[in-house]
């Protein structure tokens, strides 16, 4: 039976933006959809012209709207979306001028401070005005190898004013990495940091700055912002042929009024990277109209964002989630920015700003929920979030103890949606709404407009089973392109070789009989032990249940003609893997997956290789196991951990 967590009171849903949004529609095309949101999402997926365009009146998106609302292709990925509609999207994002806040910055030292939206508009004018001079064009790139903060919005922002092409990596990175990025699509300018601050360490970027120079001959301007709250770090570095600026010489210029120019619709508004785990990071070029249609919708309909709202999400600039949470501007609501470790002397840190800051909307990943989870069992409601409504959550599927946590020791009355989409297409294709219950384990549903399914490997429709997540429909927000991509060769076999006219999006999911969705992880590595694929996210569902356990990483190792299922964990200090322990963990995945997810060998290590935003990574583990050559180790934020892993005797037999 499927456990119903929460449900929206009937006032909530009344005054609701989806609400709101649906009365419109039912006036404007004379419908009526009775607050149910599965009658509404066939519309918006039957309807896809009408939808869109639906979207950009009642969010109010600033521009010009053309009456071609789709110019259809037999090509999935050529369908056009409102073509000829103009629009600029640091319009959009600056969509207040008055003293009001509109962005806050908290670093990991408790330093904070404050951007009013009358701030906001002139240190961007400031910024688009240096950037003029400079002579940057539409469709030059601009880069960023910087930290979570203001700053980094108001060079974005300003970068998207001229309809220059936005691209950013955080300072995690090392040299390796962001060459490897930035050295693909030559900038003109990089804004940088002199340093920054994680767990209680300072890293100084200025350091890198030659080396990165050196390998990428493109960069004419370089823009070195301080961290917030601290002296600039003293510069000993000569530049050849480059200009260097301070940001603060920046700010002290007179600002002018910004002329926003309207751009297409289909204008590069930025370039997000792959994670480079199989290879140099792909290059995937977003545009500015379907992103900020697309976000409009996710946070004014499925999040209930709205002016007056203080919204949080815990994220880096080198990570999707920072480009959606900047969006939040244009729905004329205030965002906060977080730098540094998000436990850092303390584990429920970000808890204590969502009380202290009032956020409404609290965004984090499954991961942070788990490791809170076990640091803090007992948490008990010991903060104060009257004012928040919404808990999203992203990053890798949440486990049915992560759900059961946040309601249990978070917020009892709260909307948990759990979010999941990519990089790839800078928004989500499932996740929460106010009109359904929030069920155990399960995302809600499919997001509006989109038509997303899973398949069986013959691209035939499941319910109730495990497959491929596709979707069956085009949408705004696909990416233009990838960058350097000749004839569309690599785009078209990352989302259209596995079925005819269907984006594939590499994820292994399920859909359940009301309608809802589990992610149980990546395509590419789930197991096949005896010919049975299983996906990983039930066997670390049950591993998390374990306090002795702080983290696991599983795998398929290919072994006599067949695979066996292999399970790494990290213990927690004070446990030792004894045969009590070990006995517990496999009776717990029989009882609770099944016989065969059951790990041949559970073995103990030191760490898990991640990416620089956190998501572990298996199939780095994988090819470990087995002697194949790991491809990008500098796409890992941990490259060395890799080593524990070779040549373990318990492998071999």
């Amino acid at each position: 039976m499927n456990k119903k967590l929460w449900e929206a009171s009937t006032s909530q849903k009344k005054k609701s933006l989806l609400s709101n949004y649906e009365q419109f529609i039912s006036k404007k095309f004379n419908k009526k959809f009775n607050q149910k949101y599965e009658s509404i999402l066939k519309w918006s997926i039957e309807n896809p012209g009408n939808f869109w365009s639906s979207i950009w009146d009642f969010s109010e998106i600033k521009g010009f709207k053309s009456k071609i609302k789709i110019k259809k292709s037999k090509i999935f990925y050529k369908n056009k979306f409102l073509l000829n509609s103009k629009l600029n999207f640091a319009e959009n994002l600056l969509s207040k001028n008055n003293k009001d806040k509109a962005i806050t910055f908290i670093s990991e030292n408790s330093f904070r401070e404050e951007r009013s939206w009358q701030e906001l508009n002139l240190n961007v004018s400031k910024i688009s005005k240096f950037l003029k001079s400079i002579n940057i064009k539409e469709k030059d790139r601009l880069a960023a190898y910087m930290p979570n903060t203001i700053e980094t919005v108001e060079a974005f922002i300003a970068s998207s004013s001229l309809g220059a092409i936005w691209s950013s990596c955080s300072p995690d990175f090392g040299v390796k990495g962001v060459v490897e990025r930035f050295s693909q699509i030559s900038p003109k300018v990089l804004f940088v940091v002199d340093k920054y601050f994680y767990n209680g360490k300072i890293i100084n970027i200025l350091e890198r700055i030659p080396l990165i120079l050196k390998e990428i001959p493109s960069i004419e301007y370089v823009v070195i912002a301080n961290y917030p709250g601290e002296k600039y770090l003293k510069n000993k570095y000569s530049y050849k042929k480059v200009k260097v600026l301070k940001w603060n010489e920046l700010m002290k210029k007179e600002s002018e009024k910004i002329q926003f120019s309207k751009f297409d619709f289909e204008q590069d508004l930025a370039i997000l990277y792959s994670s480079g785990t199989t290879g140099k990071p792909k290059c995937i070029c977003h545009r500015s109209g379907g992103v900020l249609l697309q976000h409009k919708k996710e946070h004014q309909l499925h999040c209930d964002i709205r002016e007056g709202d203080n919204v949080f999400y815990f994220t880096t600039c080198g990570w999707m989630m920072w480009n959606w949470l900047v969006s939040v501007l244009a729905s004329k609501a205030s965002i906060v920015l977080f730098d540094g470790s998000p436990m850092y002397k303390k584990n429920d840190l970000l808890l204590k700003i969502a009380e202290k800051e009032k956020i409404t909307l609290f965004g984090i990943s499954a991961k942070y929920v788990d490791a809170l989870r076990k640091s803090k069992p007992t948490l008990k409601y010991k903060y104060k979030l009257s004012k928040l409504r919404t808990i999203c959550s992203t990053g890798s599927p949440l486990s049915n103890d992560g759900f059961k946590y946040i309601y249990e020791n978070i917020k009892k009355n709260v909307h948990l949606s759990s979010i999941s989409g990519g990089t790839d297409i800078v928004s989500c294709f499932v996740l929460g709404n106010l009109y359904q219950p929030v069920i155990l384990g399960e995302i809600q549903n499919k997001g509006l407009g989109m038509n997303v399914d899973v398949f069986n490997e013959k691209g035939e429709p499941l319910k109730n089973k495990k497959g491929e997540l596709v979707c069956k429909n085009p949408f705004p927000s696909m990416p233009l392109k990838f960058w350097n991509d000749k004839n569309d060769i690599k785009f078209k076999k990352a989302y259209f070789n596995n079925f005819l006219n269907t984006w594939y999006h590499g994820d292994y999911a399920e859909i359940k009989k009301g309608g809802g969705f589990i992610i149980h992880g990546r395509s590419d590595t789930t197991l096949n032990p005896g010919g049975v694929r299983l996906g990983t996210a039930e066997i670390y569902s049950e591993v998390e249940k374990f306090i002795e356990i702080k983290e696991s990483i599983v795998v398929g190792q290919a072994w006599d003609n067949d695979v066996r299922i292999i399970l790494f964990i990290v213990l927690n200090p004070k446990y030792v893997l004894n045969e009590d322990l070990l006995k517990k963990i496999k009776i717990q995945i029989r009882k609770n997956a099944s016989p065969r997810h059951v790990p041949s060998k559970i073995i103990v290590v030191d760490d898990i290789p991640r990416t620089k935003n956190g998501k572990i990574v298996e199939l780095a583990v994988k090819n470990t196991i087995e002697g194949n050559e790991i491809k990008n180790k500098e796409a890992l934020a941990n490259p060395r951990v890799l080593d524990q892993y070779k040549n373990l005797k318990e492998l071999n037999y």
